[in-house]
């Protein structure tokens, strides 16, 4: 059915039809070059980090892995701990973690931030179901929090959609000062919905990540495949040219002053900071980091990322 143009997500917004409509774009998409897989039979492939039916390779030790696993030969060999790697063919379930909290719902060019992670999340969750995985996760704001079990087929990812559409942050975002805590306790919700072998996606600016929030991912990463995706808008990165500025999210305004070099050295050191925390994150318990910025293209984005690991 051809989806008419009022139909069509805007930048400011998302619609059903055209979150379906991106099934057709998830098509040129994979994501069957993970490492993990899940705990029921299936026909994806994959490296289990635990029992399994063939031997694959061995690695370093990590914590948290299975010492009934260790490879003592090699551990012998090399003076350092390794644990056997085993490959068998399994379906995994895929939990996509889609961040609507307030500062989601902003842009100076291409959409909002939310608008980028839903159409991400639908393509990630089309892929995934056309693979044969189920698909589940967490919609989530500081106030609001939908938790979904993963499911095989079509509705599955329809059922994503209907959360991320209907979700009440798309008539009044949470700007609540008072609550700080919404990340974490999302991230801390998550873990208990994972189960090992899974793949997690997590969509989100990660604005509030802090060390309780890095150890709940770090610990997520021990068995199960982490994808995290940084969305970000091009003010968030640089300030605009030399001029006296006024921005507001509907109920509180700022003006700043961008003659003021220490300003813009301030917010550009703030932002690379932040930045720096989520590669270095990603990279000590290998993880995978994507950023989109919110002009950028999100299959495109899916597809040259994914192509990397």
């Amino acid at each position: 059915m051809a989806v008419v143009p009022e139909q069509i997500s805007t930048p400011a917004n998302i619609t059903t039809a055209g979150l379906i409509a991106l099934s057709k774009k998830s098509r040129g998409l994979s994501l069957k070059s993970g490492l993990i897989g899940a705990l029921q039979a299936g026909d994806y492939q994959s490296a289990f980090k635990g029992r399994g039916m063939e031997y694959d390779e061995s690695r370093l030790y990590q914590p948290g892995d299975d010492i009934r696993n260790i490879d003592w030969r090699v551990t012998a060999r090399t003076g350092k701990a390794h644990t056997k790697l085993f490959r068998e063919e399994r379906e995994r379930p895929v939990h996509l973690w889609v961040d609507f909290r307030a500062p989601m719902f902003f842009a100076t060019r291409g959409k909002f931030k939310a608008v980028i992670a839903a159409e991400l999340a639908s393509l990630f969750a089309w892929t995934a179901q056309r693979q044969g995985d189920r698909v589940g996760g967490i919609v989530f704001s500081d106030t609001v929090h939908h938790e979904l079990k993963p499911q095989r087929g079509k509705s599955a990812v329809l059922r994503l959609i209907k959360h991320m559409v209907e979700h009440p942050s798309w008539q009044q975002p949470d700007i609540n000062e008072e609550n700080k805590q919404g990340l974490l306790h999302s991230l801390i919700n998550l873990r208990r919905l994972v189960k090992p072998g899974s793949m997690v996606i997590l969509l989100s600016d990660f604005r509030g990540l802090d060390e309780d929030c890095r150890s709940h991912l770090i610990r997520m990463r021990q068995h199960n495949e982490v994808v995290m995706v940084h969305i970000y808008d091009w003010l968030e990165e640089f300030l605009p040219p030399a001029g006296n500025y006024r921005i507001t999210n509907g109920k509180q305004e700022l003006e700043f002053d961008t003659h003021n070099q220490k300003l813009i050295d301030d917010h550009t050191n703030k932002f690379n900071a932040h930045k720096e925390l989520l590669i270095k994150t990603a990279r000590s318990c290998h993880m995978n980091y994507l950023c989109c910025r919110t002009e950028d293209n999100p299959e495109k984005v899916i597809k040259e990322g994914l192509r990397s690991r």
